[in-house]
């Protein structure tokens, strides 16, 4: 086995949960080269892990939206990459139209895709001529470990490993504290209305890790989520509404945290990935298929339940067992 083709284009958090299977075929090959094809919005967290030889990025998403002659160019320059080597397989863990065209295009003898019924779109299946077996009984992550291990001839050992590299960044004082002053992290934006916490229960949670002794950040990224991180903040007092920052910046800012706690996005899954104090909030979506679980860090709540603030505050206790909430009661 000498080069592997992973293909996962998006989203940030999916991307994120297939960097194992990265770890788990360099254990199983020693040097191999694993490729890696993503879309250009997620390839940052793809080349934070030096297990990745080539990352292969074109901004797919974005010309759907843009029709640009610019990026119909960085397209046509992936498919050249793609065809750049022969590889031993392409593993298409995505199950899309876009990377099954991706799958195809790459020069490869065999082309492992998921079996119809586990398709995210049926018409993908054009691609491959090899297909991963049966969907295991476990969550989705670990089920791609499983998915490109069976294709590959080898078993998933241990804990995911996501083998993330990057450095720290620095940060300002802010006013009424020293830097390098703990801080949480609420990553409390979601582009889906039935994934959000109440504005309140965020408040809350802030009042009570203030009064642990914690700065709270609050990230955002469109203008509608400046305006609900100023709500919680008004909500709290002493709470921090953080400057609009990239994607390494804000992986520069995890890094740094104390503690994270967030609603089911991409960056929550990228402080688990770093082994931070997590808490991950699911209201919409299932946390057994979908959620996180380590010793730093877990989900709570479900589809049709609305975890409440002691709920939370439980869960960090469990996972950030340093911090020592107030004992007051919780305002609603």
């Amino acid at each position: 086995m000498k080069r592997i083709l992973i293909v996962k284009m998006t989203s940030l958090g999916d991307v994120i949960q297939t960097l194992p299977v990265v770890t788990d075929i360099r254990r199983a090959f020693p040097g191999v080269e694993v490729d890696w094809a993503v879309d250009e919005s997620c390839a940052d967290v793809v080349r934070m892990s030096p297990g990745v030889s080539r990352v292969l990025s074109a901004p797919l998403r974005r010309f759907k939206k843009t029709r640009s002659l610019a990026d119909l160019k960085a397209i046509l320059a992936l498919a050249a990459a793609l065809r750049r080597y022969r590889y031993d397989a392409v593993l298409d863990l995505h199950g899309v139209y876009k990377s099954a065209i991706v799958s195809f295009v790459a020069r490869a003898r065999r082309r492992f895709g998921y079996r119809d019924p586990d398709l995210g779109e049926r018409g993908a299946m054009f691609a491959y001529n090899r297909r991963f077996g049966p969907r295991p009984a476990c969550n989705a992550w670990h089920g791609m470990r499983i998915s490109a291990g069976e294709a590959l001839g080898y078993m998933p050992q241990g804990f995911a490993d996501y083998g993330i590299v990057t450095g720290r960044g620095g940060e300002r004082a802010q006013p009424g504290h020293a830097v390098g002053a703990p801080y949480a992290l609420f990553f409390h934006a979601t582009s889906k209305d039935d994934k959000k916490w109440p504005p309140g229960h965020w408040a809350a949670l802030a009042r009570e890790m203030l009064a642990g002794g914690l700065r709270v950040l609050l990230p955002w990224h469109a203008t509608a989520e400046l305006r609900e991180a100023l709500r919680i903040a008004a909500l709290a007092p002493g709470a921090a509404v953080m400057p609009r920052m990239s994607l390494a910046e804000l992986t520069h800012k995890i890094e740094g945290a104390a503690a994270v706690v967030g609603v089911d996005t991409g960056l929550v899954h990228m402080a688990h990935a770093m082994k931070k104090p997590t808490v991950m909030i699911f209201l919409a979506t299932s946390r057994d298929h979908c959620g996180i679980a380590a010793p730093r860090s877990l989900s709570i709540g479900e589809q049709g339940w609305v975890p409440g603030v002691d709920d939370v505050l439980s869960g960090l206790a469990r996972v950030f067992p340093e911090f020592g909430p107030s004992k007051s009661s919780i305002a609603a």
